[in-house]
């Protein structure tokens, strides 16, 4: 029986692993906390000063919810929950990290031009063609000037 239970403990504790095929079209992230978050130290101190930090990587309040880290398409699509509450400040970042988000050295600063997406790689929205006025639509705004 305690064999079980270490087991368990270990796996837990072994961090997350990324299924590259499940995370595919990966863009950006919440994290959902309870604002009460006394028992979990670590986790406070991450949300507290580490978010801010992060492009593309958002915190939402839900009362009574344990910690998790919510991976989202460029669609707002879920893409995998990770529980957070038995991971350190160092292992949350760390994960960030090799999930490919963009941590910023101050709040302030800029995110560069090639990060401006991350996680994901690229834009998915570059391939779809410019919206042009057409002949019509310029006529209709001639004609309507006072709008």
């Amino acid at each position: 029986m305690w064999l079980i239970a270490l087991a368990a403990v270990l796996h837990c504790a072994s961090g997350y692993d990324i299924d590259v095929k499940k995370l595919e079209g990966l863009a950006r992230a919440r994290v959902e906390v309870w604002s009460f978050l006394h028992p979990l130290i670590m986790v406070k101190a991450f949300v507290t000063q580490d978010i801010p930090l992060y492009h593309n990587l958002v915190m939402k309040h839900i009362p009574g919810a344990d910690p998790e880290l919510v991976l989202l398409s460029h669609y707002y699509d879920e893409l995998d929950r990770i529980a957070l509450s038995h991971m350190t400040r160092t292992e949350i970042n760390e994960l960030l990290v090799k999930l490919g988000f963009y941590k910023k050295e101050k709040q302030e600063d800029e995110v560069p031009e090639e990060f401006r997406f991350s996680p994901a790689k690229d834009s998915p929205f570059k391939d779809e063609p410019q919206h042009k006025a057409s002949t019509s639509e310029g006529n209709a705004e001639a004609e309507h000037t006072d709008l």
